[in-house]
C-alpha cells in the first residue's frame, strides 16, 4: 500500500519532458519532489507561479513564495510570477499539458467531486472548476477509501460535482486505474496489494483484464 508520497512518486512517472503541469492542492503538490532529473518540466500554480520546484528544506522557506494551497515552495531558474488573469489565461487557453488534482470522489464515468462537502464550511472553489473544464489530460491523486473504509471510486458521485466526464486516470494508495466508457480499468496494483483487495475497495465497475502487474516504483 502506498502513502501520499508513494502516490505522488507514481504519478511523477506520468510527467514527460517538456510538459507544463498544474499541481492541485494536497497530494498533487508532492509530485514536484519526484520528477526525473533528466527531463525539463514547468510546474504551474493557479495563484500565479510558473516554474515551481520541490518543497523547501526546513529553515529555507520564503513566506512570500507559495503555491495555491498557501504552502511555501521553491522556484526553478527562470521561474516567473504573474497575476490571476494571466494564470487562468494559461489554463483556459489549454496551454497546460497535464493537470494533477486531488479528489473526494470520482465516478466510473470520470466525474470528479473535489471542492465541497454540504454542511461544511468552504472557502471557495478555487481554480478547480476552470481546471477541469479546460484540461484534456487529468490525473487524480487520492486515497481509494475514506476513513470509514467506504470506497471513493463510485458508480455515481454523491458530493457536488466539480467536473463531468473529465478524469482520465487515477492513482490511489491501492492502484492505478484508467477511466473508460465501461468503467475503471485496473492497470497496476500497489506493492503488497492483491486484485481482490482492490475489487473489494471499489464500488464502481472495475475492469480486470489478465494479470495485473505490481507498480514499479
Amino acid at each position: 500500500m502506498l502513502d501520499k508520497n508513494g502516490i505522488a512518486k507514481r504519478i511523477a512517472k506520468e510527467v514527460q519532458d517538456g510538459y507544463y503541469v498544474n499541481l492541485g492542492i494536497g497530494i498533487p503538490t508532492l509530485v514536484a519532489n519526484f520528477v526525473q532529473e533528466d527531463i525539463s518540466v514547468e510546474f504551474q500554480s493557479e495563484n500565479g507561479v510558473l516554474g515551481m520546484g520541490p518543497f523547501p528544506f526546513e529553515g529555507e522557506e520564503d513566506a512570500d513564495i507559495i503555491n495555491a494551497g498557501k504552502q511555501t515552495i521553491t522556484t526553478m531558474p527562470g521561474a516567473s510570477f504573474f497575476d490571476s488573469v494571466t494564470s487562468f489565461g494559461m489554463i483556459r487557453g489549454q496551454h497546460v499539458d497535464l493537470t494533477i488534482l486531488g479528489a473526494m470522489e470520482v465516478s466510473e464515468e470520470g466525474d470528479i467531486a473535489n471542492w465541497k462537502i454540504p454542511g461544511k464550511m468552504v472557502k471557495g472553489m478555487g481554480g478547480a472548476m476552470d481546471l477541469v473544464a479546460s484540461a484534456e489530460n487529468i490525473i487524480v491523486a487520492m486515497m481509494h477509501t475514506n476513513r470509514a473504509g467506504a470506497s471513493k471510486l463510485l458508480k455515481k458521485c454523491s458530493l457536488p460535482l466539480t467536473g463531468v466526464g473529465c478524469v482520465k486516470k487515477i492513482v490511489t494508495n491501492l492502484a492505478v486505474l484508467e477511466v473508460t466508457s465501461q468503467g475503471f480499468r485496473l492497470l497496476e496494483r500497489a506493492p503488497g496489494i492483491s486484485v481482490e483487495e482492490i475489487k473489494n475497495a471499489t464500488e464502481g465497475h472495475l475492469i480486470i483484464e489478465g494479470d495485473i502487474p505490481e507498480m514499479q516504483m
